[in-house]
């Protein structure tokens, strides 16, 4: 499976991984480390000593006023990790394997493969991007992967809908129960082990067969992977080497008939020094705005809800709006070219500290919260972006807006790492 040419061979391979059982998975499993605040990794880890956050949110075990990207913490969380492996609660498998990965609850399921992602892929765009990283972010990220010497966070993938592929994977866990499972804010994360050679050969077929990939969430851990292969191959002149562990990252992809993006809000500080009237006469322009009963959830594209001054209104787009830019078709496009820009005077959403966002997942009750407590002055929600409309926009070589999708469920920490020594 080694390729040794400047030609994207594959897409995703099988990893040896180093995972947990189904007897210490219960102890291990985490929430991802960046949609939980510091103060919240340390309530969840209390009375969890193998919590997988004690190496993902290493400083929760440190003062409080240590800066997080201090030296000691990713020191802490290598130490942690190593403690998780000499106490027997995370193991190294004997072999490379894919993993089938479900997360599931009452109304949802969703089926992928675990692999590890080509980073010659990402970087010559089979495996394509639709947003920009920060760089601290970035550096962050790669100082956990070389000081762990592990890769710990997962990325999320989607993949156009494969009949092969997904087949495969309903086979699997229609078969036989899981090799390890457990519950996390509600979902149920189960993993299926693939190590039968002749079943690895067929999904590794499979997958690579598809000719791309798009990132769903994860586009710090896959910039972080690429730079720390970008040091390994120049220190250890390996670059010709993809199947070295460093020139992967650790990945699960999914069917994007399967994948739910929900809905990412926006709330402003202060209406740029309108009033609420000239506010709303502003609006009037480009929509139609109507006082809601009830708090606005909007129910197609090109409709917005807004929450000012303890009262919901839904505000419909006047004028047709079609274009062939991708980016602009979007409604996060939409509400930024006709109102955070032109009226509120937010240029630039990504640096503003006059906006800020809400994920679908905390919904109109927390908007309606933030603005009836005086921390925000006006709250908009959106209709949640499509699949199709990411994998436009990547397809295109764009760069969607800042905060354009939420998914959920998330990935879950602890259940999949690769060891790079």
């Amino acid at each position: 499976m080694t390729n040794k040419s400047n030609e994207v061979e594959f897409l995703g391979r099988p990893f040896t991984a180093l995972r947990p059982n189904d007897e210490t998975v219960n102890e291990i499993i985490a929430p991802p480390y960046d949609v939980i605040t510091r103060a919240e990794a340390k309530e969840l880890a209390t009375d969890k000593p193998f919590s997988f956050l004690r190496v993902s949110r290493a400083e929760l075990e440190m003062d409080d006023d240590l800066d997080p990207y201090d030296k000691s913490v990713y020191e802490r969380a290598h130490k942690n990790l190593s403690k998780l492996r000499s106490a027997g609660k995370l193991l190294l498998e004997d072999k490379a394997c894919f993993y089938v990965y479900q997360i599931r609850n009452s109304t949802h399921r969703q089926t992928g493969l675990a692999l590890s992602a080509s980073v010659r892929a990402y970087k010559q765009n089979n495996i394509r991007k639709h947003e920009l990283t920060r760089h601290a972010k970035e550096t962050d990220r790669t100082t956990q992967i070389e000081t762990v010497k592990a890769i710990t966070g997962p990325v999320l993938l989607v993949h156009a809908q494969n009949k092969n592929l997904d087949d495969q994977l309903k086979q699997v866990t229609a078969s036989r129960a899981p090799d390890y499972s457990s519950s996390l804010e509600g979902w149920l994360h189960s993993v299926w082990i693939v190590s039968e050679d002749n079943a690895i050969k067929s999904m590794y077929t499979a997958v690579n067969k598809m000719g791309k990939l798009y990132i769903a969430d994860g586009h710090h851990r896959s910039a972080a992977a690429a730079r720390v292969a970008d040091s390994r191959n120049s220190e250890h002149t390996q670059s010709g080497d993809d199947e070295a562990a460093h020139n992967g990252f650790l990945a699960v992809t999914f069917p994007e008939n399967e994948m739910l993006i929900l809905d990412y809000n926006r709330v402003i500080k202060d209406l740029n020094s309108l009033t609420s009237e000239e506010f709303l006469l502003r609006l009037s322009s480009n929509f139609q705005v109507e006082i809601s009963s009830s708090p606005v959830k909007p129910k197609c594209p090109k409709s917005f809800g807004m929450y000012l001054e303890g009262k919901w209104y839904v505000m419909h787009l006047n004028k047709n709006h079609h274009t062939i830019d991708p980016v602009d078709e979007l409604d996060v496009s939409i509400l930024q070219q006709t109102v955070l820009n032109p009226i509120l005077g937010i240029l630039d959403p990504r640096t503003d500290g006059r906006i800020d966002f809400v994920g679908g997942s905390r919904g109109t009750k927390e908007i309606s919260h933030l603005v009836d407590s005086g921390v925000m002055k006006v709250g908009f929600t959106l209709f949640p972006t499509k699949m199709t409309e990411l994998m436009a926009v990547a397809d295109a070589g764009l760069i969607m807006p800042p905060k354009s999708t939420w998914f959920d469920p998330k990935l879950a920490d602890g259940l999949l790492s690769i060891p790079l020594d």
